[in-house]
């Protein structure tokens, strides 16, 4: 029904619209009698065997949502009803930010595929913190953390601590998002030496904590075979917990899309199915190169159950969705953990 009627009808609207249009729509159905438990007799599937142990962490089951989706944690509640074993807000930034000028969302149809340049808005940390204070415990919650647009270079690691500061009591991982192409003065940000920088000072505050909280990092699907052995021994010397591969793309080759409608929309990061092939690699080389010495999530392109195998099977332990929700619609994370189990 999704894919024949609901999406048809979606995508005759703007993209940002439709998006807030249905975060309303979830959250006025989930408080209709009922209606919560039709969801997740719908979407979910309650397995021992989907269980993945990942630091230090028991998942549900390996599939969740990716960051980006509930930028400022206003759903994930009733998100948790669709069947994900996880689900990742933000990007939070310390101070709330509007992002970009719209419009800022593309939807690439032909291609099964997004561009965006958002720009990291969201409502900022003590807004997220307040969503957050109401979680219902129904799965496990990342907390995906970056800079505010307009924070200096010296100052890019307080933005980063300030926000791990403030979401540590309410999450269960954090992600150091340093590789989105839709923030501007974000080369630093690429730099390995300041990344290994980052992440020590993230460490130390995280070992002060009455309780650890693993921490990701977040790479781009862009990423040459010298810059991801780079990333491989920035782990193994930093000690970090595990990678997310990947964020958005800015490469637009081989797209079905016209030139002149690519020249339109402008500057922004590519994702859906034209990075599937390209966050697969990314997840296999650094498997294959590292001797799958640290945990993997998979994200970029995942858009059926095929899909999510050929993460898995390249070596991520868990896989994220986010275009492929939009393309496919909620029924996609059943399939997958039903697809997942098949294959076990």
């Amino acid at each position: 029904m999704y894919k024949i009627i609901i999406r048809p009808i979606f995508f005759l609207f703007d993209p940002e619209k439709i998006h807030h249009f249905t975060f309303g729509l979830v959250k006025f159905l989930s408080k209709i009698p009922l209606l919560p438990s039709i969801f997740r007799s719908l979407y979910q599937v309650n397995d021992k065997n989907l269980e993945r142990n990942l630091f230090g962490l028991t998942f549900k089951n390996p599939v969740g949502l990716a960051a980006g989706f509930d930028k400022n944690a206003v759903l994930y509640n009733e998100l948790a009803n669709f069947g994900f074993g996880f689900i990742e807000i933000g990007t939070v930034t310390p101070k709330g930010q509007v992002g970009n000028p719209k419009k800022r969302l593309f939807r690439l149809k032909d291609d099964q595929g997004i561009i965006n340049r958002m720009g990291f808005n969201n409502e900022g940390l003590e807004a997220a913190i307040d969503q957050l204070k109401k979680n219902k415990g129904k799965l496990i919650i990342g907390g995906n953390i970056g800079k505010n647009t307009n924070t200096l270079s010296e100052n890019y690691t307080e933005d980063y601590l300030t926000c791990f500061n403030g979401l540590h009591p309410y999450v269960d991982y954090f992600v150091l998002n340093v590789s989105c192409p839709n923030v501007s003065s974000h080369a630093k940000l690429e730099d390995v030496g300041y990344l290994k920088e980052l992440i020590t000072e993230v460490q130390k505050v995280n070992n002060q904590q009455e309780k650890q909280k693993p921490i990701l990092l977040k790479i781009a699907p862009d990423l040459n075979d010298t810059q991801l052995d780079e990333i491989i021994q920035l782990v193994a010397e930093t000690k970090i917990d595990g990678v997310i591969t990947s964020n958005t793309s800015i490469n637009r080759n081989n797209l079905k899309v016209s030139e002149s409608r690519l020249k339109a929309i402008g500057n922004g990061g590519v994702s859906g199915q034209p990075i599937k092939e390209r966050s697969t690699r990314v997840i296999k080389y650094l498997a294959d190169n590292s001797n799958k010495a640290f945990p993997i999530i998979g994200v970029g392109g995942i858009h059926s159950e095929q899909d999510a195998l050929e993460k898995i099977k390249a070596g991520a332990d868990l896989v994220q969705i986010y275009t492929g929700f939009i393309y496919e619609g909620p029924r996609l994370v059943k399939r997958i953990n039903k697809a997942i189990l098949k294959a076990i």
